[in-house]
């Protein structure tokens, strides 16, 4: 069985001293629960894991029950045992719960290492900060990237950039319709039924799917909010679709990339630049076939765009890498990689032939930066070789 990267880290975090509980957030079918259960089922100490994702679960008694378990294991045992909580997000003041249990074994020296599980990282992320401050360690599961899906089902390039990186759905790409509503059951409705609208306020759940579906439709294009209200019913005001698009970035689905600007002002109030997180969730919801799409070449060159930025937003996210794009008037740069002062401009070309950057020169003119940024040719080798692997599949 294929094993990800990051089960080497929580697997060396599980051998040290009881220090932090351990963060596994992502969104659904990224392989959160088959990691875990590689871990604990190579683990030599006693483990106990339990998902509230089953009937029953209403509140925090639940939490309060599989703690004491782990807790029997851990005493019965001659050094430590290991307790992981799926879904735990879907526990109502599930946080609060957990840092006074958390507390408790620390108080007593238990032996306890405590992993937490949740495909809404958006609500992870609220509960962590409100309750849990200083106690956890997050290991972040995106998407499957190019490498993971070649390694483990032996895709070509060309496979990844139209079926996306879902692990559960590439047994099922020799029969593309199944595999189209495979995405859009189990994935795309599962997500925004039960962790979006069940677990968050949205007083509009047609304007939410509405947006997700323009987002998809616009991947690698930008949007004013403007233009958002014009395209959409009953939209409401712009605050309104940057909160669901929030949302909507919080599962993993769609995500508005910011322009380039000094300023954080500045780059808060620029139009979104749609981006999927998943080229599956943009092909899912058409019916052009893998082996003809490839001969239309913007609509390819669009898939191309969006995979791109995918994994630029996946590779960086939960790092000090910020992703954004650059326009002023008709110059354009795809996308901007700033850490600290270390700044990166990138475009993205699907065709064979090589082309020229006019915005990347413009971006090089315009822009004051101190520190580095990488040159046209510089840039342009990259992308010829991103072609040339492409073209060769």
């Amino acid at each position: 069985m294929y094993t990800r990267t990051m089960y080497q880290t929580l697997w060396a975090r599980l051998q040290e001293p009881r220090r932090f509980i351990q963060i596994l957030a992502g969104p659904r079918q990224v392989g959160k629960t088959t990691l875990v259960r590689q871990v604990m089922n190579d683990l030599t100490m006693p483990v106990h894991f339990a998902s509230a994702d089953g009937p029953g679960v209403q509140d925090t008694t639940w939490i309060q029950q599989q703690w004491d378990l782990g807790r029997l294991r851990a005493r019965d045992s001659t050094a430590r045992a290991v307790l992981a909580l799926d879904e735990i997000q879907k526990v109502p003041y599930w946080s609060d719960l957990i840092k006074k249990l958390w507390d408790e074994d620390t108080s007593t020296a238990l032996p306890l290492p405590v992993v937490l599980l949740g495909s809404s990282p958006l609500l992870m992320q609220n509960g962590l900060v409100e309750s849990l401050t200083g106690r956890f360690e997050r290991i972040p599961l995106t998407h499957w990237s190019y490498d993971e899906m070649a390694a483990a089902f032996g895709w070509s390039l060309e496979q990844y950039l139209f079926f996306g990186g879902y692990p559960g759905a590439a047994p099922l790409i020799e029969d593309e319709p199944r595999s189209r509503q495979y995405i859009l059951d189990a994935l795309i409705e599962t997500t925004i039924s039960r962790d979006i609208l069940l677990l968050t306020r949205v007083d509009k759940p047609a304007l939410l799917r509405q947006l997700f579906q323009l987002g998809c439709a616009y991947s690698g294009q930008i949007l004013s909010y403007t233009k958002m209200i014009g395209q959409l019913q009953d939209a409401g005001n712009t605050t309104t679709l940057a909160h669901y698009l929030n949302l909507l970035s919080g599962a993993g689905m769609v995500t508005g990339i910011p322009k380039f600007a000094r300023g954080k002002i500045s780059q808060r109030s620029s139009s979104p630049k749609f981006q999927v997180l998943n080229t599956a969730l943009m092909t899912a919801q058409s019916n052009d076939a893998f082996e003809t799409i490839q001969d239309e070449r913007n609509r390819w060159g669009r898939i191309v765009e969006s995979a791109v930025g995918a994994h630029l937003v996946n590779a960086t996210m939960n790092s000090s890498i910020e992703a954004f794009y650059w326009r002023e008037r008709n110059a354009e740069v795809d996308f901007i990689l700033q850490d600290g002062a270390m700044i990166t401009a990138l475009e993205v070309k699907s065709g064979s032939r090589k082309t020229r950057l006019p915005g990347m020169a413009d971006f090089v003119k315009n822009i004051s930066i101190a520190g580095n940024i990488s040159s046209e040719p510089r840039a342009f080798r990259w992308m010829s070789f991103f072609r040339h692997r492409w073209k060769r599949g």
